[in-house]
């Protein structure tokens, strides 16, 4: 094998390697925007800090005004109802999960929103 073909055979395995390399490290992510329900400034901190509580989520931000949560989440690894059901573990209703009666309950006054039926 002359000198041209070893190094056109460890450029070949190079990238095999590097292209594999970097599949592994490429992640799935994926945006969702949802409703969740709430009413103030403290409300967008819960809310925010409770769909971040995995770190499969990339980023969460909730519009106080339309009640709309935006999130990238890497959805290999966690799935949208889970997000649904961290918010609601903290006492806001999604339009997928109604938190406990327990937890709206202990929401601050200004936090708490009409519920949906």
């Amino acid at each position: 094998m002359g000198n041209s073909q070893v190094g056109s055979l460890a450029s070949v395995i190079f990238l095999v390697f590097f292209s594999t390399a970097v599949a592994a490290i490429v992640e799935h992510d994926t945006t969702a925007v949802f409703k969740v329900y709430g009413n103030c400034a403290m409300c967008v901190e819960r809310i925010q800090d409770a769909a971040l509580e995995s770190n499969y989520v990339k980023s969460a931000d909730w519009n106080i005004d339309t009640k709309m949560l935006t999130v990238v989440y890497d959805e290999d690894n966690i799935s949208l109802l889970k997000i649904h059901e961290n918010i609601a573990a903290v006492g806001h209703d999604t339009d997928l999960v109604r938190a406990p009666d327990k937890k709206y309950r202990k929401l601050p006054e200004c936090c708490k929103y009409e519920r949906p039926k």
